[in-house]
């Protein structure tokens, strides 16, 4: 059965509220119904099955949404990266599995939250890794009902998360930091100053920034060039080392990759580098 439905996106605060009174309305399917999608999806790629999964568990995503509206973000931006979620999770749901899409799509849903939120929270980066980031939101949802951790408590957490304890009490001096306004109060002393002043980019000229944009798509195309020039190994390690947003390899991890010494690696990631930054100079 074909239910004739859109797909409605919150964009403003009113819109946000029909939106969530419209997926509220929308119906549930069945056990039944929902497997007859996901096996038309799975095996025929249908699109319109893949459309009846996602419009029948928006409201889920809505549910999520809602309990991460402390980080002062738009709801209507977190229920949209929510729903991103959720599509990746219809996209990967296996029917013959026995397990209902809604359990297998929470976790997809606050995947995609977390990164919005690690993304833009006070457009600061401040969890690089996944222990940080387990401890971002750990943290956070501690600091709806306790006050400042005590060293005891510092150091249970950092155990259980697998961070130092300085990195518990550096991310809680974050979360607890005040935000500060970029204007100034107008009713301030003329000579006194506020954020917004020190804070222009001196590089917003549209020449400068050609020039900006030409130098990094010189530098882009210069490493993927060095990159290629590499053996698969050194391309390997150098990739592992360096280009990795979780932090990268340890010369111990790549070492026990490939059977031989740390120090072995070194000296191929030092000859590697010495040899692509030779070719990126030309470019």
């Amino acid at each position: 059965m074909t239910h004739a439905l859109s797909f409605p996106v919150p964009t403003s605060v009113g819109s946000l509220e029909s939106y969530i009174q419209s997926v509220k309305a929308l119906p549930m399917l069945t056990p039944e119904e929902e497997h007859d999608y996901g096996v038309r999806l799975k095996q025929d790629n249908d699109v319109e099955a893949a459309r009846m999964l996602v419009m029948s568990h928006l409201r889920v995503v809505v549910s999520i949404a809602r309990g991460y509206l402390g980080y002062g973000l738009p709801q209507a931006d977190l229920i949209q990266e929510g729903n991103i979620g959720l599509m990746k999770a219809v996209k990967r749901f296996d029917p013959d599995r026995g397990v209902r899409l809604v359990s297998f799509a929470v976790h997809w849903i606050k995947a995609e939250i977390h990164e919005y939120i690690l993304r833009n929270w006070r457009l600061v980066k401040i969890a690089t890794t996944k222990a940080q980031r387990k401890l971002f939101f750990n943290l956070r949802s501690l600091k709806q009902s306790l006050g400042t951790l005590n060293p005891e408590e510092v150091r249970a957490m950092a155990g259980h998360l697998g961070v130092k304890p300085h990195e518990v009490v550096e991310m809680e001096t974050r979360l607890t930091g005040q935000d500060i306004a970029l204007e100034g109060n107008s009713a301030d002393d003329e000579d006194s100053f506020s954020p917004i002043a020190y804070l222009v980019d001196p590089n917003a000229e549209p020449a400068v920034k050609l020039e900006l944009e030409d130098t990094a798509r010189r530098h882009t195309e210069g490493l993927a060039a060095a990159l290629e020039s590499l053996d698969a190994r050194s391309r390997r390690i150098i990739e592992a080392r360096w280009l990795q947003e979780d932090g990268g390899s340890t010369l111990h991890d790549l070492a026990a990759e490939y059977g031989v010494s740390a120090e072995r690696i070194r000296q191929i990631e030092q000859k590697a580098m010495q040899k692509m930054k030779a070719l990126i100079g030309e470019h």
